[in-house]
């Protein structure tokens, strides 16, 4: 397995301390870094560039999820749901972690590394539910926008809100969580807590189109002035 290059580098202060409206363009170059570092092709793969590691708010705390995929099939995803480092670290922890660390896959090749998306979600703080029994609960969460963390004792699961893409089913999105937590489907207890979070997702494809889109943009200027 690749040896594990987390630093955080250290540059001068810069003036841009807010997150920017796409963060993307900043951490999913560096997602990719880290990933293409660790197998040996810095600079050689698509979508890799130097990047300003400087930022302030990229040494905010923060919380992400790091999911990589192929031909739309899971290939890796790890993440953290509280932010308890800050965002850059975390970034690269993750990013690493999803390629080679994940136990449901082997670690990602340089074969692949080319064919692989990434896709990274910034999450919000989590936000206990406050119900009566399951039906309750179920009523409450708001398909395609809720991420839902389930704790019972030493049992914990998390759905990303993409998750509601392939489960749209509340009942059905329960019982998978139920489930990954190591728990029946059919599953209750008066014990069980519930959270829930935003994300705000940050994918390659987007960025790619934004930039041919930035590119065009020039060329319109210059017809209307002709």
């Amino acid at each position: 397995m690749p040896e594990k290059p987390i630093a955080t580098k250290r540059h001068a202060t810069t003036e841009k301390t807010l997150a920017p409206e796409n963060p993307g363009k900043v951490l999913l170059p560096i997602a990719r870094g880290v990933i293409s570092d660790a197998l040996g092709k810095s600079g050689e793969t698509k979508s890799s560039e130097t990047v300003d590691e400087n930022y302030p708010w990229l040494l905010e705390k923060g919380a992400s999820f790091v999911t990589l995929t192929m031909s739309q099939r899971l290939r890796g995803c790890i993440g953290s749901l509280e932010a308890h480092r800050p965002l850059l670290l975390d970034v690269k922890t993750n990013a690493y972690a999803a390629a080679f660390r994940d136990p449901r896959f082997s670690p990602l090749t340089l074969a692949e590394l080319e064919a692989t998306e990434i896709e990274i979600s910034l999450l919000s703080a989590k936000q206990p539910m406050l119900f009566s029994g399951e039906r309750d609960a179920l009523a409450q969460l708001q398909p395609g926008v809720d991420g839902v963390i389930f704790e019972f004792g030493r049992y914990r699961s998390t759905f990303l809100p993409q998750v509601w893409e392939q489960l749209p089913d509340v009942k059905t999105f329960m019982a998978h969580l139920k489930h990954k937590a190591g728990l029946h489907p059919e599953f209750w207890n008066e014990e069980v807590k519930l959270y829930r979070y935003s994300v705000k997702k940050l994918k390659e494809k987007d960025i790619k189109a934004g930039s041919e889109n930035d590119t065009e943009r020039p060329m319109l200027k210059e017809r209307n002035h002709d």
